[in-house]
């Protein structure tokens, strides 16, 4: 057994996630993988097709996107808000950027659960249009799900494109990821891994968003609902390692690629790029060992992906950490067990 599939069993064990899928590799593929446990406590076994909600992994999912489209001429990193959403023409978000938003440094908050105030899709947009600074842009990176909330209105404003449709043919279909969408069909949904017993909702989720948020938005979002498959995680893995360049087509270019990752908050409280995170200084996901431009984002369910740029590696890891409860954050330790494991397999 590999070191890794033992210390997801340990885990398993401890009852820290029912279900986990890793891998690690390079641009030429996988190097080790594997599947640990069952889709719910009391379910089947986890298989090759079983579908993950990825949660916040959707935000550097939507990036791309936008990347993509700043290739394109559909958007530039300093257009602002309100050049794509009139609405907010003559709020206090009116000039934020592109930039700005992918990189966490708008003054957006964040982690808001507006779901709980703003029972519909109209409701919960006109709160976060009305949701005041934290302070100054620029000033100190703040996570924000707010924020991509409003980057994936301003890609699909700039592009003419729903998000679920530009994040398929900007993201998914060159890098070769046919099983990752919004949401889950129907006939797949009993494949889905289980995430939490949501009192919100009084009943397990298996095979629909868990964010709160995202169930209220109901259309696709840019923050949270993406779902995806082991090996579709592995090809977004080995496309980033190749700088853009994917199964069937070129995702970015490498002018695109290396814009994306470079660090623009060093200066600031948190590392980040445009739609990732870095390789901050103490207790990073990524672990001790992954280089200092390594870049990744995590998800509250559980899931991760990081690259080590410089060493041309990816890991990928996915659990349903939030089953049967988000209580506990026993997942913070494995995550780095996980990638140093991963890293020293090299």
């Amino acid at each position: 057994m590999h070191r890794i599939d033992s210390t997801l069993t340990e885990a398993r064990e401890r009852g820290v996630f029912s279900a986990a899928a890793w891998s690690h590799g390079t641009a030429e593929g996988p190097s080790a993988r594997g599947l640990v446990g069952t889709l719910s406590w009391d379910g089947p076994a986890v298989e090759e097709h079983s579908r993950w909600d990825l949660a916040s992994v959707t935000k550097p999912i939507v990036a791309i996107a936008v990347m993509s489209l700043v290739e394109s001429g559909h958007l530039t990193l300093d257009d602002t808000i309100a050049d794509h959403l009139p609405d907010y023409a003559g709020t206090d978000k009116a000039t934020l950027t592109v930039r700005q938003l992918l990189s966490h440094t708008s003054g957006i908050p964040g982690q808001v659960p507006l779901y709980a105030s703003s029972p519909t899709r109209e409701e919960m947009l006109t709160a976060i249009r009305e949701l005041p600074l934290l302070g100054p842009p620029d000033t100190a990176v703040v996570y924000s799900s707010q924020g991509f909330i409003v980057l994936g209105l301003m890609a699909e404003a700039a592009s003419g494109l729903p998000l679920d449709r530009l994040v398929a043919e900007r993201v998914s279909a060159p890098a070769g990821m046919p099983d990752t969408a919004f949401g889950v069909p129907d006939a797949q949904q009993r494949h889905a891994v289980a995430t939490e017993d949501d009192p919100w909702r009084g009943t397990v989720v298996q095979g629909q968003v868990h964010d709160e948020n995202a169930v209220v938005l109901g259309a696709p979002a840019g923050h949270a609902g993406l779902f995806s498959t082991l090996a579709d995680m592995e090809q977004l893995g080995r496309t980033l390692c190749a700088e853009g360049r994917g199964r069937d087509g070129r995702m970015l270019s490498p002018a695109g690629h290396r814009t994306m990752i470079e660090p623009r908050t060093d200066h600031l409280n948190l590392r980040r790029s445009l739609g990732w995170q870095g390789q901050d200084a103490t207790l990073s996901p990524a672990g001790d060992l992954i280089g200092p431009r390594g870049y990744g984002h995590t998800g509250f369910t559980g899931t991760s992906l990081w690259v080590d740029p410089d060493a041309g590696r990816y890991v990928v890891l996915l659990t349903n950490r939030v089953h049967p409860s988000r209580t506990g954050d026993a997942i913070v330790r494995v995550r780095r067990q996980v990638h140093n494991l991963a890293l020293a397999d090299s």
